[in-house]
Parts: structure tokens; sequence; C-alpha cells
């Protein structure tokens, strides 16, 4: 039995495992020798789950879907961060498109989650 709302909640299961993944991408050695850029996908990647959980909490289905829609954004924060560290050449294309696949459903479910609060 889950002791918070968030816990039970498909997507927030689907964004704490992508989160998992991509901060074992910041162990990459091009990403530990540039603390700046491993700083800014973790911080994007976190607060994405941790909108969803805040969010879950809220106090009305209209604040909930008000944090969805943050989480959805940060999701293309960290879609276009993705896109960065393929041009420096830290991750290849095909790292990424990995990545792009998951980030884009965990953006669909982010959105009809959303969508079927304020409906």
């Amino acid at each position: 039995m889950s002791d918070f709302k968030f816990e039970q909640l498909e997507v927030w299961q689907t964004a704490i495992k992508l989160s998992s993944d991509l901060f074992d991408l910041t162990d990459k050695p091009a990403l530990k020798s540039n603390y700046r850029f491993s700083n800014q996908l973790n911080g994007a990647t976190m607060s994405i789950t941790n909108n969803i959980a805040e969010g879950s909490g809220a106090a009305s289905k209209k604040e909930f879907a008000r944090y969805l829609s943050i989480a959805r954004s940060l999701v293309f924060e960290v879609s276009n961060i993705l896109f960065l560290f393929q041009n420096r050449g830290i991750i290849t294309e095909k790292e990424r498109l990995a990545y792009y696949q998951k980030l884009l459903i965990l953006s669909k479910n982010l959105y009809f989650l959303r969508k079927s609060l304020l409906s």
C-alpha cells in the first residue's frame, strides 16, 4: 500500500524511472567534468517528479493540473538539454532518441492526465 497518492500514479512511476536513467547519464565522463551541464539536467529531471508529487497533494484538481503543466514544460526542457548534449558530442543520436521516445510518452501522459482533471 502506498502512503502518498503520487506513488500510485503511473505517470509518476514512469517519470521516476526515467529520472533514474537520466541521472545515470550524468555519470558519463564528459558530463562529470562539466558540472553545469549535469546539474541542469539533474535539476530539470528531478523537478518533473517533484511537480507531479507536489501536485498530487494539491487542494483542487485545477491546482494539480497546474503542477502537471509545469512538469510537462520540464519534459520539454530535458528534451532540449539532450539535443544540446548531442550537438556537443556528449551523447549519440541513438542515445538521445532513446530518451526522446520516453520523454514524448511522458509528455503525452502528463497532457492526458491534466486534461482528465479539467474535464
